[in-house]
């Protein structure tokens, strides 16, 4: 079965560049990304793991841990993991899972249809009560854009507070829209910065924790 938006995604444990790791206990109280990578020494994914490892400060203050995961054996990672670190010019700060059994990719869904047996490069973003919020998948060929998986983030921390949507192409400090299912007099009384109804359906209003 795959996981869907709203399941409440499957506990593991597995070596990684860290040790084991407990998927639960690793990401306690925070919010979590995981994603996976076809193999150890792939071109893309070293650039990726390099980019999420320059960005960890922004991971961090969205108070959100990383796990990657490749299918490789914990013994090529600690050389893949050097070459990161020169190529990229970043110091490797969060870890690799090491799924040779493939029971993690199986959990969740990360093998190919294709009979080849890889992940695809999935990502996920897990909640505190560890619950799916969001899943992509990209071919192989295409590196992942995570500053987009961090304006996703920042829109469900929002949400989860308010009663509000995010828009189209909308970044931390824009405007949102309120949710249809509050009433004109409660968005008057809970969106004191003014709310602009361009349409029974549509009201605008600044974002409110800003």
């Amino acid at each position: 079965m795959a996981l869907l938006l709203g399941d409440r995604v499957p506990n593991f444990q597995q070596d990684s560049t860290d040790g084991t790791i407990d998927l639960y206990e690793y990401f306690g109280d925070s919010w979590g990304v995981l994603f996976s990578h076809p193999a150890d020494y792939t071109p893309v994914c070293t650039t990726e793991l390099g980019a999420v490892a320059g960005m960890m400060g922004e991971f961090d203050r969205r108070n959100v841990k990383v796990i990657a995961l490749s299918v490789d054996k914990i013994g090529n990672h600690a050389g893949w993991v050097k070459d990161i670190e020169e190529t990229q010019k970043v110091k490797m700060n969060f870890p690799i899972l090491a799924d040779g059994d493939r029971s993690v990719s199986e959990q969740y869904g990360m093998i190919q249809a294709d009979g080849t047996n890889m992940t695809v490069r999935s990502v996920f973003i897990i909640d505190p009560k560890k619950t799916l919020r969001l899943t992509l998948t990209y071919p192989a060929s295409t590196g992942r854009n995570f500053a987009e998986i961090l304006r996703v983030i920042d829109s469900l921390q929002l949400t989860d507070g308010y009663k509000v949507a995010t828009p189209a192409n909308w970044r931390d400090g824009g405007d949102v829209v309120v949710l249809p299912a509050v009433s004109d007099e409660d968005a008057d009384r809970m969106f004191t910065k003014g709310i602009d109804r361009q349409r029974p359906y549509l009201r605008v209003t600044p974002q409110p924790n800003k």
